[in-house]
């Protein structure tokens, strides 16, 4: 959530301080009339017909992007009516009230068991897991049942002397320095080298020690779309464990790529398969197609999540057990990724996953014909690819292309690598579905036409404006 600090304009603030209503569409008010004029930063005095607070509010959002053309973005922004209207029906009931509404509760427990057998859990139909608002809050659960694990294992030095750590690479989503500044655990960073942009096994491996919770491993990097080793630093932490008796737990942060790779990439061993591999988690609002608003986190058994973690309240009616950050939150997106689940099954998951992958592909390649453009990743593994300006290409930088593209309505981040590569700048194209082909050709128009213009400037412009930041 984005923290809001004051008035960004002395212009809104000082000059305008009311909302104006348009006399065609304001209803008459038996106080102000049609054209009154409320306060826009307190509560007015008066109600305002719904209808006019409809098309006030609804004109502000106007001036937001259009989602579809958001091409910075892995959430999912369109979905079958059919899973709107669902949505609608569901959307005053509450997740956490699993005694009032029992049907949706079970509907969560269905998700879990498909996701645990398409994990290949041990034993899917006792697993341990639960729905979260998205994978954020997700990853911060696994983290702090890797915390407590390790706390139950060392009793004696914690929390007196120790200080645990976790191991992960630069380029992991922000949600993971969140948990390590939140919960006072070291965060314990591989950094980028030459054209490896993700993970190391060994240096991971290396860094660990009788403090270390967990180790991280990202199926998608944020950065390029790549899949990190998973099996490899697995077998890392297996040489690790034989030479030093350290047992090291690790988390599979699958945001994206745990609902790609079961689908896409079948031979690939990244999941429940590797024993090492404690937990995983997921965004069923990215590529489990859903709008904003639902992630996933499961367990492999019920001893890598501590029961203590746990809460069981009955203020609601029955007994509830509940392991979140959050409380209450909308059914909806629980009801919705049901419908995606069932309406889709393996097959059609495969065709929309190999659609997206297939876009991401050919655009990539269309893209780097142009010559000015050097591929860091091709959508082989996500949907999602990386790239830069070409050696040689001294005219334009990406933060002048990003500014460019978003003059035609695409949002596309320039951003620069984490170290040891902050030498690295690039725009990232996160292809999704509902970015059709069509959409695809006319984006690659767009760029097409601009490049004539970006190459004939005298110097780039350089980041001008605040870049796109993970």
């Amino acid at each position: 959530m984005a923290l809001h600090k004051g008035t960004r304009g002395r212009r809104d603030r000082e000059e305008r301080p009311e909302i104006s209503i348009n006399p065609l569409y304001g209803e008459a008010n038996p106080v102000s009339g049609m054209t009154g004029k409320p306060p826009r930063r307190r509560l007015p005095d008066e109600p305002m017909a719904a209808t006019t607070a409809y098309q006030f509010v609804h004109d502000e959002l106007m001036l937001d992007g259009n989602a579809r053309q958001n091409l910075a973005t892995f959430v999912t922004t369109w979905m079958e009516p059919q899973a709107g209207k669902l949505m609608s029906d569901c959307r005053d009931k509450n997740m956490i009230d699993k005694d009032e509404y029992p049907r949706t509760a079970e509907l969560e427990r269905r998700c879990v068991v498909m996701l645990a057998h398409l994990w290949h859990a041990p034993d899917p139909d006792t697993v341990v897991g639960c729905s979260t608002t998205g994978s954020s809050e997700a990853c911060m659960l696994a983290g702090m049942a890797f915390k407590r694990r390790w706390a139950q294992r060392n009793p004696v030095s914690y929390p007196a002397t120790a200080r645990p750590n976790l191991i992960m690479g630069t380029n992991v989503q922000v949600c993971w320095e969140k948990f390590c500044n939140f919960w006072e655990v070291e965060a314990r960073q591989v950094p980028m080298e030459g054209n490896r942009f993700h993970l190391d096994p060994q240096a991971a491996a290396e860094l660990c020690d009788e403090n270390t919770i967990g180790v991280v491993t990202i199926l998608g990097s944020t950065f390029d779309g790549s899949y990190e080793p998973v099996a490899e630093v697995c077998r890392a932490l297996d040489d690790l464990q034989e030479r030093t008796g350290l047992d090291i737990p690790v988390h599979v942060d699958g945001a994206s790529g745990a609902m790609i790779a079961p689908f896409l990439d079948q031979d690939l061993v990244w999941d429940f398969q590797l024993p090492r591999v404690a937990s995983i988690n997921t965004s069923g609002h990215k590529y489990g197609l859903v709008y904003p608003g639902v992630g996933w986190a499961l367990w492999r058994t019920s001893d890598a999540l501590p029961e203590d973690l746990v809460f069981r309240v009955d203020y609601l009616g029955g007994d509830m057990p509940t392991f979140s950050l959050n409380f209450s939150r909308p059914g909806a997106q629980v009801a919705a990724q049901y419908y995606t689940f069932v309406r889709l099954g393996r097959e059609g998951f495969r065709a929309v996953q190999q659609n997206t992958r297939d876009v991401a592909r050919s655009l990539a390649e269309r893209i780097e014909a142009f010559g000015d453009f050097t591929m860091l990743s091709r959508g082989d593994e996500l949907p999602v690819f990386a790239f830069t300006t070409a050696e040689g290409v001294g005219t334009f930088d990406v933060y002048d292309v990003s500014r460019r593209l978003r003059e035609r309505g695409w949002l596309v981040p320039a951003y620069t690598f984490p170290p040891n590569r902050e030498d690295l700048s690039v725009l990232r194209v996160v292809c999704r579905n509902g970015f059709s082909e069509d959409l695809a050709d006319l984006f690659l128009n767009d760029l097409e036409s601009l490049l004539p213009e970006l190459r004939s400037q005298p110097a780039p412009l350089g980041k001008v404006v605040k870049a796109f930041h993970h």
